[in-house]
């Protein structure tokens, strides 16, 4: 890419006020882009690749991915019940076979417990926690209703961890069968994972945001077991890569859903 074209660019979206990415403006051919920052990406994108078309299709792609951090949220009151997400842990205390020992579930995941804590003292409704989470809030908060989502073990004792993806799809398959549905769900994850989490959330069928007012846990644990865990740097890369993925798979269903 033109990187001092994007930078100068990047730079005077930024320093100019009110320009907002979602402002709307007519490029020099007459067709409708998104203003600011994205209409910049577009200009630079279109003379790298030398072809507006595909630039067009790809901009608001790389926008998302890239620059939007912050899923939608909603208030409290709308909730039917929480889905709290894990992110990271730490290697077992004692050792042992990682594949057979589970690992402890760290400071991080005491963080979203107690997230979830906060919402519950506003809101008395369901629970959903990856196990990590859930374990504190059995241990912290003595809290009730709470659906703990636990890793699959084989007969062999060889643990399988379900992956966001996978956490989804058991909590909507719990609810499914509720008289009201599946019904809207509160989404608590790490800052950095929450809007991926969101969306993962939705894809399984499960309306979802993250909930009004409550600020996410941010802080790092350099001691992780998950090296893309330690650090922001390392895991906004591993974020958008797992975005990248799952916009992959979409795109090629829509275009060709018969394969």
């Amino acid at each position: 890419m033109q990187r001092r074209v994007f930078t100068a660019a990047l730079a005077a979206a930024i320093a100019v006020p009110g320009t907002s990415p979602a402002a709307a403006q007519s490029d020099p051919e007459g067709a409708h882009v998104p203003g600011g920052l994205p209409q910049h990406m577009l200009a630079a994108l279109s003379a790298e690749i030398g072809d507006k078309g595909t630039a067009r299709s790809l901009v608001p792609h790389l926008h998302d991915v890239g620059f939007v951090w912050h899923p939608e949220t909603i208030a409290l009151r709308k909730l039917d019940f929480v889905v709290a997400y894990g992110f990271g842990n730490r290697p077992p205390a004692g050792g042992g076979d990682p594949a057979k020992v589970r690992p402890e579930p760290g400071p991080v995941n005491e963080d979203l417990a107690d997230t979830v804590a906060r919402i519950r003292r506003h809101r008395d409704i369901p629970v959903y926690a990856q196990w990590e989470i859930a374990r504190f809030l059995e241990s912290k908060y003595r809290m009730r209703n709470v659906t703990s989502i636990e890793p699959v073990i084989a007969p062999d004792g060889t643990i399988t961890y379900l992956s966001t993806a996978g956490v989804a799809a058991q909590i909507a398959e719990d609810r499914k069968h509720l008289p009201g549905g599946i019904g809207t769900a509160g989404v608590v994850g790490f800052r950095d994972h929450v809007k991926r989490c969101v969306q993962t959330t939705r894809d399984r069928g499960i309306r979802a945001y993250a909930p009004e007012g409550f600020a996410m846990p941010h802080t790092y644990d350099p001691e992780s077991g998950q090296a893309w865990t330690r650090r922001r740097d390392l895991y906004l890369v591993h974020d958008m890569a797992a975005q990248w993925q799952i916009l992959r798979e979409k795109l090629i269903t829509q275009a060709y859903p018969h394969g």
